[in-house]
């Protein structure tokens, strides 16, 4: 992508740097009333040929100030910042959408970019016209295009439905495609505006394996509200504010500072907000009797209820093919098939595996992840058959057995995915592996912090000694 404006050789970038922001500012006016932007194209013409002072009938809004960034090959960086702070001006400004008011922009190299949705979508199209227009603004020749449409397609995953003018198609439609059409762009510069979070759980985890792919050999600029997607993704963060570069740094540390100045503003507008202490909200648990407060334990709303969706057969996979998974399942422990789990409670989850060939050592396991790849936890059956080792003939099914208690999981969308391997732990031939073999919608949690939470036995705040002792 050329520049959009010359850089002077003085602050030419250095040569890993593939997108220099230099002083870039973005105003827009903005008009009270519709008949004001005609007063501005005619009146201000005629006041300056009268001689007369010139008047503007619109008040400036500055989106972006003075903003100077540079990022280097190869990195992860992400945006962050309240609404309005410029996150996505800036984004646009760098991806060519939109022209700075002041200010150069340096790209090098093809950037992709999946802003709001159906960006460069023409909605009276159909989604295989789209595909076409779409590749050919990303660089790809009618050619290129033609021999990658049915990965496009598979990719997306949206059937007849390519064919329909997407006007027509649901927002996770939109992003299918769009993504789709980026995955296949053959991309330098990989840039994502919050369209991760449309769409189900299925489709998140693919693209997450795209953008975890992509991060080994592009570049890969990431907005989102979702701080636990920028730390776990990002090597670095800019924190947008009131159009300007607040802060620029570590991920970790940058995102707390974050965090922190969200909570004392939230904190600040809560306090002028209320009228008195909402005090009988705290009093209620203490002064109500005990059946109430048991009954409060055990409603709903603080249960960890986890629906549990059907194993998916045909989902995404990896292997030599020499054994493949055919089942897996959530149970009681009296072997009842589980649509829904309480976190806490005692399951097993069953992998059942057929060998097309004869497996000396097998190891069948699972892992869990959240809705960014982040796996949450996993086991497999290696250690347990150290000691009594299972050989499996071809053409025989084995079905391993995990006995454990649900751990409480945040509220969200979670996939399992389930394999089956040969050899150790440490060096091993994977037979089949099975993304996403089943789907978790945690629909109410009592978890606050961190990834999961521990099924408590008790949880108890005691008094020691006196106050006197504990002023002393």
């Amino acid at each position: 992508m050329t520049a959009m404006h010359p850089v002077p050789d003085s602050i030419a970038p250095e040569r890993d740097v593939v997108i220099n922001v230099d002083s870039v500012s973005k105003c827009y006016q903005i008009y009270a009333r519709p008949e004001d932007r005609l007063k501005q194209s005619l009146l201000p013409r005629i006041q300056r040929m009268a001689g007369m002072q010139q008047r503007a009938y619109y008040k400036e809004f500055w989106a972006l100030k003075g903003v100077s960034v540079q990022i280097r090959k190869g990195e992860t960086v992400g945006i962050i910042g309240r609404n309005g702070s410029g996150k996505s001006t800036l984004l646009q400004t760098i991806c060519g959408t939109l022209t700075p008011t002041g200010g150069a922009v340096d790209v090098r190299g093809r950037v992709a970019a999946l802003l709001e949705l159906g960006a460069g979508f023409n909605p009276e199209f159909t989604g295989r016209e789209n595909v076409y227009m779409n590749g050919a603004l990303l660089g790809l020749s009618r050619e290129e295009l033609e021999q990658r449409f049915d990965s496009i397609l598979a990719f997306a995953d949206i059937g007849e439905f390519i064919d329909q003018p997407v006007k027509t198609y649901s927002s996770g439609m939109y992003v299918r495609l769009a993504f789709a059409v980026i995955a296949h762009a053959d991309a330098d510069v990989l840039v994502v505006d919050e369209a991760l979070s449309v769409g189900d759980v299925y489709f998140g985890q693919k693209c997450m394996r795209f953008l975890r792919d992509f991060m080994k050999r592009g570049t890969v600029l990431f907005v989102s509200h979702d701080t636990s997607a920028v730390i776990n993704l990002c090597d670095r963060v800019i924190w947008m504010q009131n159009g300007q570069v607040h802060r620029e740094g570590p991920t970790k540390e940058v995102t707390a500072e974050y965090l922190e100045d969200l909570f004392y503003e939230d904190q600040a507008r809560d306090l002028a907000e209320a009228a008195t202490p909402a005090l009988d909200v705290f009093r209620v648990p203490e002064l109500a009797p005990r059946d109430m407060r048991q009954d409060m334990l055990d409603s709903s709303t603080l249960r960890n209820d986890i629906q549990v969706f059907s194993f998916l057969r045909d989902s995404s996979a990896f292997g030599t093919g020499s054994a493949r998974i055919i089942d897996a399942a959530f149970q009681d422990m009296d072997g009842r098939p589980l649509s829904w789990v309480v976190g806490g409670q005692a399951v097993r989850l069953t992998v059942t595996c057929q060998a097309i060939e004869e497996l000396h050592t097998p190891i069948l396991g699972f892992e869990v992840y959240d809705r960014l790849g982040q796996t949450i936890f996993a086991d497999n059956t290696y250690l347990s058959t150290l000691t009594r080792p299972v050989r499996v003939a071809a053409g025989q099914v084995v079905m391993a057995t995990f006995e454990f208690r649900m751990p409480l999981m945040r509220e969200g969308d979670y996939t399992i995915s389930v394999a089956v391997a040969e050899g150790t732990q440490e060096a091993h031939v994977q037979h089949h592996w099975l993304h996403e073999a089943l789907a978790l919608h945690v629909h109410a949690t009592p978890v606050c912090l961190g990834l999961m939470g521990v099924p408590m036995q008790e949880i108890r705040l005691d008094l020691v000694g006196s106050s006197e002792s504990q002023i002393a």
